[in-house]
């Protein structure tokens, strides 16, 4: 057992913010930070993983990406375009034609992004990953994403579970641990409850599927709106929030805009919302 004092020397790189682009999400207190664990929520198609994925790239720092639910031409083509700023559907075309030599440089340049494509990866797997990641280069990953958390074949994990939100917290347990015996920052993307699948509106905190909120630090529910002449606008909600401002219906949001060439998402200039400001 340690003493405060003792605790404050303890920490090491625990609780230490990543990096991240977005204001929006700053003025809402929202961090990702390293010895945590944290869970991105929306419906099938609004864009959580090209949320994890900008925050991979963008944060700039050591990652390892279980990429379950996206192959790599999804995740190649993705990273590039965000990266070099240049369309992905050109990006794609190269990519499909044996023509990439041009994004190559600029790739390599990010070398400690690694990615892992296994469907269905088990503990074993991403232990055995993150043991080489450490051997090759020396540190453990600063971040890592877990794309999606149900894609992880946790057998092993859940033998004696007889519900599916019991599963899931005996993952998320799992996942909570690794951020802490690793100090990475663990994000994991999950999908929601039916009634919020096409996510148009604020999802609130009950609308985490199987209603496991319990393990993370942090819970961003993502919904999407129209913003006009074809832009899609994604609001990252902080609905769970230990370190700062939370607000569990979802209304209280940071708006990004996407932009559907280069899959970069940036900051939507608003005033901080009323339910913020009266906090």
């Amino acid at each position: 057992m340690y003493s405060l004092t003792q605790s404050a020397n303890l920490r090491g790189e625990e609780g230490e913010p990543l990096p991240q682009p977005w204001t929006g999400l700053d003025r809402l207190e929202v961090q990702f930070r390293r010895g945590e664990f944290s869970l991105v929520v929306a419906g099938p198609g609004t864009g959580k993983s090209l949320f994890a994925l900008n925050l991979a790239i963008r944060s700039n720092v050591p990652c390892l990406y279980f990429s379950a639910d996206s192959t790599s031409t999804t995740q190649t083509v993705r990273a590039t375009a965000v990266i070099t700023g240049g369309d992905a559907k050109r990006i794609k075309k190269a990519l499909l034609e044996d023509a990439f030599e041009q994004y190559q440089g600029a790739l390599s340049e990010r070398w400690w992004v690694r990615f892992d494509f296994s469907a269905r990866p088990s503990p074993t797997d991403m232990e055995t990953l993150l043991l080489c990641y450490l051997e090759v280069f020396g540190v453990s990953p600063h971040l890592i994403v877990v794309d999606n958390v149900t894609n992880v074949d946790a057998a092993g994990q859940s033998a004696n579970s007889d519900s599916f939100a019991f599963a899931l917290e005996e993952l998320f347990e799992y996942l909570a641990e690794m951020a802490r015996e690793t100090s990475a920052h663990v994000l994991g993307l999950h999908h929601t409850t039916g009634e919020h699948s096409d996510g148009l509106h604020p999802i609130p905190l009950s609308g985490v599927k199987g209603k496991v909120a319990r393990v993370p630090a942090l819970v961003i529910t993502i919904h999407k709106e129209d913003g006009g002449d074809g832009v899609r606008i994604l609001n990252a909600s902080p609905v769970k929030n230990r370190e700062g401002f939370e607000d569990s219906s979802g209304g209280t949001f940071a708006s990004l805009t996407l932009d559907r060439s280069t899959l970069l998402l940036e900051d939507v200039e608003t005033e901080l919302p009323a339910t913020f400001a009266t906090q």
